[in-house]
């Protein structure tokens, strides 16, 4: 959406800065929608769940899946849209069908209206996580979970890809009466205010001193579809090439593009810590330059590391994804602006994804 009025990147830059407000504003809505309790209750004895969307919204699944799993204990993976239509077999079995949750932030994605029709012809229902009410997409769900002031002007998504990542974590702590995660979950819009401001002006100040051809995120386990989202938001809104591979992948081939002109990425986890510091080490020993996201950094990640951005984060580690992509889309926003880019309109792309069917 082009406003004329505003300065390049107007829309995305508010967008991103109003995460933490947004998400307290959900988080309290949802602790009243009547749509939370109806999952629940017509839900709950789902044993697999599956999530699926269409690029942020399929990494958004990537997360999604891993919180569902740790939270509920319960099986869950997460597929794009296109998979579902095009190989069924090998996401829906059969014999103990899963319960699926499709995810478009507009409510209109073509492939994930296709991949709700197929479900309805198969008797299987759905439910829908969107940020815009009664689209499509919500009207053919059984239920639908729609976190409020969530709703972007801009093409790339932001606030959309965070509050709906917690509005399905809040529905899987509340689901599985998982107290400690709710408990972390309702911290996150406070502990997060002060990683935004620190992550802005740290960021800001590496983009006007860097100069990279390529980049690459890096992450494992639940950090991985933050990898993917951060590989995206910098390929999106500053048009540069952008890879991600899982954190250890890395050193079976791709790393044969360290060096200095490759900034390297790290979401570090805590449960994977040790094992991913080393990757670092090594990619810093190659001569690379490296930025690190972790809860907390010791000296050697430091050492190693041209930029870190600690969270400080005490709570629940999957509680904290939402926290842990703000300097990606920082990191993506600010290389844009310094390219002459307008983060609110990349090339090639529009807001919603919307295929004409073709003969």
């Amino acid at each position: 959406m082009v406003n004329p009025d505003c300065k390049p990147g107007s829309y995305t830059e508010s967008e991103i800065l109003s995460q933490p407000r947004c998400w307290a504003e959900s988080l309290q809505q949802l602790e009243k929608d009547p749509e939370v309790e109806r999952i629940i209750r017509e839900f709950s004895s789902s044993r697999h769940w599956i999530f699926i969307g269409c690029g942020s919204s399929y990494y958004l699944a990537l997360a999604a899946a891993a919180s569902w799993k740790v939270a509920t204990g319960l099986p869950a993976r997460a597929f794009p849209a296109s998979e579902l239509l095009l190989f069924p077999d090998l996401v829906l079995d059969q014999d103990s069908p899963p319960q699926p949750v499709l995810i478009s932030r507009s409510g209109t994605t073509s492939e994930v209206l296709k991949a709700g029709d197929y479900l309805k012809s198969k008797g299987v229902p759905f439910v829908a996580v969107t940020c815009t009410a009664d689209e499509a997409l919500q009207q053919m769900a059984a239920a639908t979970l729609r976190p409020s002031s969530a709703e972007e002007k801009s093409t790339v998504m932001t606030l959309s890809f965070t509050s709906m990542l917690i509005a399905i974590q809040y529905l899987a702590a509340k689901l599985a009466g998982n107290t400690r995660f709710l408990d972390s979950l309702r911290r996150i819009p406070e502990a997060s205010q002060s990683v935004l401001d620190q992550a802005r002006a740290a960021t800001k100040s590496f983009v006007a001193s860097h100069e990279f051809a390529d980049y690459v995120w890096l992450g494992q386990g639940p950090c991985y579809g933050l990898a993917c989202e951060g590989a995206l938001k910098i390929n999106e809104m500053s048009l540069s090439y952008t890879q991600s591979f899982h954190t250890l992948e890395f050193r079976h081939g791709p790393k044969s593009i360290v060096g200095p002109e490759t900034l390297i990425m790290f979401q570090l986890s805590a449960e994977g810590f040790e094992t991913e510091r080393g990757v670092l080490e090594e990619v810093k020993d190659l001569g690379g330059t490296t930025l690190v996201v972790a809860n907390h950094a010791d000296e050697r990640v430091r050492r190693a590391a041209g930029l870190v951005m600690e969270l400080n984060w005490e709570g629940h580690e999957y509680a904290g994804l939402a926290a842990r992509i703000l300097p990606a889309q920082l990191l993506g926003f600010y290389t844009g602006l310094k390219k002459g880019l307008d983060p609110d309109n990349p090339r090639n792309l529009s807001r919603v994804v919307i295929l004409e069917d073709r003969d």
